[in-house]
């Protein structure tokens, strides 16, 4: 099956079998390795992507359900000259990239909770991410990235 969609700014066609998971195709035949296989279902959020503006568990998703969406991994954040985005920043200088392993899903979460609310509570920014999961921070340093990166992305406009 053909799907058409725009992958990181870039139009994308690709042939994908009707069974094959979203995580499957963009990490074994886009070589995109943002987005983590982890639980497998849905729970933990290392597999986190951006669909039409939604965070979205990539291993909960079939790859023919990308067509037509606009679709953005951690790839896709980085500057053209390779700059970090102002959201990848914030959880380096808050220490919040202990292990890394959750850190993509976190920052695509983050960008969408900040993308709906440029200057959520802490409250809020706990909602935000209760879709995931990380084993070394215990999400202080997180909640702590999440608001620099909410006052860098301000100091943006």
């Amino acid at each position: 099956m053909i799907v058409e969609f725009t992958l990181n700014g870039k139009k994308v066609e690709y042939d994908v079998r009707p069974d094959m998971r979203v995580l499957d195709f963009l990490r074994d035949e886009l070589g995109l390795t943002g987005p983590k296989e982890a639980c497998g279902e849905g729970e933990c959020g290392a597999c986190t992507i951006i669909v039409n503006g939604l965070n979205v568990h990539s291993c909960l998703m079939l790859a023919a359900e990308l067509d037509g969406k606009e679709v953005w991994t951690i790839e896709g954040l980085k500057g053209p000259d390779g700059k970090l985005h102002p959201i990848q920043e914030a959880f380096v200088e808050a220490g919040a990239i202990q292990c890394g392993f959750c850190t993509p899903g976190m920052v695509i979460s983050t960008k969408v909770l900040l993308d709906n609310n440029p200057s959520p509570t802490r409250e809020e920014i706990k909602k935000a991410l209760e879709g995931n999961l990380c084993r070394c921070t215990g999400y202080y340093k997180i909640i702590d990235a999440v608001e620099i990166a909410a006052e860098k992305l301000k100091g943006d406009e």
